[in-house]
């Protein structure tokens, strides 16, 4: 099936975070480049990318969807729910409703609708065990939904490469180059479209382990600057992508430069 409208929604992982543009004004990610290879064998394709960092999925209805429905896709691509998850007060059934209605709202548009699971944190992240039983709830409601609405689902739980620090930003949470091509990958798969298949190759080499130093300065460095931006934001009552707008929020021809600059390969380093 040929599709030629594709508007992508979600958080930072849909934004392109931690895959920096080559120009570094702007992050690429997984969307930008599912969109050049679609692109390279449909004339006329366009694509828009509304996703914008911290947002949690009941924001993503409200703030996405309308906009969505002004595009009139015939390919939706929905990553979301990672931030719902480390919500305070996290409760299973909320989210699951989230799921439901974002999946749903995404479905009664008449385009194909493609959902993502999440991959497993703690083994990347050890100081994330007690995340794992919110991601399986969320990853379930997830499933749910897409059984209920005829979505398709790129599912990342089991996916090795969510062990391979490589694939990832400084976080260790957000993608780097390597696990936004991986995901693309993924996902053109999973719609029975060409991609490149070095992109689901394992990265040669075996990744480095962490030692004790290492995760100490993980945790210094990434993990308790975002606990305090958390705490102000929520004294404040902000959320992390407040003022943030989406990178691409029409539907626009992906251009032959475009193409070049996100599809270009990066050698890969040890984490």
């Amino acid at each position: 099936m040929s599709y030629q409208r594709f508007v992508a929604l979600g958080d930072s992982c849909t934004e392109g975070l931690d895959d920096l543009h080559p120009n570094g004004l702007h992050y690429r990610g997984w969307a930008d480049l599912v969109a050049a290879r679609m692109a390279a064998d449909q004339p006329g394709f366009r694509y828009a990318n509304l996703g914008v960092r911290g947002r949690r999925l009941d924001q993503i209805v409200v703030e996405q969807l309308p906009t969505a429905a002004e595009l009139r896709p015939d390919l939706i691509a929905l990553f979301g729910g990672g931030n719902d998850v480390m919500t305070r007060g996290f409760d299973p059934e909320v989210v699951a409703g989230r799921v439901d209605e974002a999946v749903r709202g995404c479905s009664e548009l008449g385009a194909r609708v493609v959902v993502f699971t999440l991959s497993d944190l703690s083994g990347r992240m050890p100081v994330a065990l007690r995340m794992r039983p919110r991601i399986e709830a969320l990853n379930a409601a997830i499933h749910a939904a897409a059984r209920t609405y005829g979505a398709l689902v790129v599912d990342l739980w089991d996916d090795e490469a969510a062990r391979d620090l490589r694939y990832f930003g400084p976080d260790r949470l957000h993608l780097g180059e390597h696990g936004h091509r991986r995901l693309a990958a993924h996902l053109l798969r999973r719609l029975d479209l060409p991609y490149e298949p070095a992109w689901l190759e394992p990265l040669p080499g075996a990744p480095a382990r962490p030692g004790l130093r290492a995760h100490a300065t993980w945790v210094w460095q990434e993990v308790l600057p975002v606990a305090v931006s958390r705490i102000r934001n929520r004294i404040v009552g902000r959320s992390p992508g407040d003022g943030m707008f989406p990178k691409r929020p029409e539907l626009l021809p992906v251009l032959a430069d475009e193409v070049d600059a996100w599809t270009r390969v990066p050698a890969p380093e040890n984490a």
